[in-house]
């Protein structure tokens, strides 16, 4: 794959990140699938103005040691990581010369969970690197809208499909998965991030 194309500030269309269609062939999909019903989901309670809310969806972290991060105030740390997820980080080094020491998985039960409009900017990200988010299950939409412009942009993600979301998008855009009534399908998300391991470590 060419790097420096997929790193680009602007993908095809002017969106400011990078779609590979199937990225993912079936018999990967189906492994990481049947890895998933593994994986111990749960279910954060976050406080929005004040009141306390479950999250509309489940996730589960995976990463290196140390590697902990921080999700709406409450620090997560990180789950050992599973054969196929260490099979799909390789995979991932090997296409974009990038090492991911983490993944957040979100499992969208059916089309009523979804993920609000929000950027991946969380101080225990490296600096100045991309994040990769892999969809598997249902087709579901992903909205992007520019901080300044409100310039919006919404792209169905398929089963096996892969987005590059370079460093600078976090800085001007925001993006999320909006609910869809009709979707009665799971859906599960990968995404992949370069944590600085330790940056939690005195939390503990």
């Amino acid at each position: 794959m060419q790097q420096a194309d997929l790193f680009a500030d602007k993908a095809p269309q002017q969106l400011p990140f990078t779609h590979i269609a199937n990225y993912l062939n079936l018999k990967q999909r189906q492994l990481l699938l049947a890895e998933a019903e593994t994986y111990p989901f749960s279910q954060p309670i976050v406080t929005v103005y004040g009141k306390q809310h479950p999250i509309p969806r489940q996730q589960v972290w995976f990463a290196d040691t140390g590697c902990h991060i921080k999700f709406s105030h409450t620090l997560i740390a990180a789950q050992t990581w599973r054969p196929m997820l260490t099979k799909l980080r390789q995979k991932l080094l090997a296409d974009f010369e990038v090492d991911f020491n983490g993944v957040l998985v979100n499992q969208y039960r059916n089309g009523l969970d979804q993920m609000g409009m929000h950027c991946d900017d969380e101080p225990e990200i490296v600096p100045q690197t991309p994040i990769v988010s892999i969809s598997l299950g249902a087709s579901r939409d992903f909205v992007v809208q520019h901080k300044q412009t409100k310039q919006r942009h919404m792209m169905s993600l398929n089963d096996g499909d892969l987005v590059l979301m370079p460093a600078r998008m976090q800085q001007t855009w925001l993006h999320g998965i909006p609910k869809r009534s009709k979707v009665m399908q799971m859906r599960l998300n990968y995404t992949f991030r370069q944590i600085i391991a330790g940056y939690h470590q005195d939390s503990f």
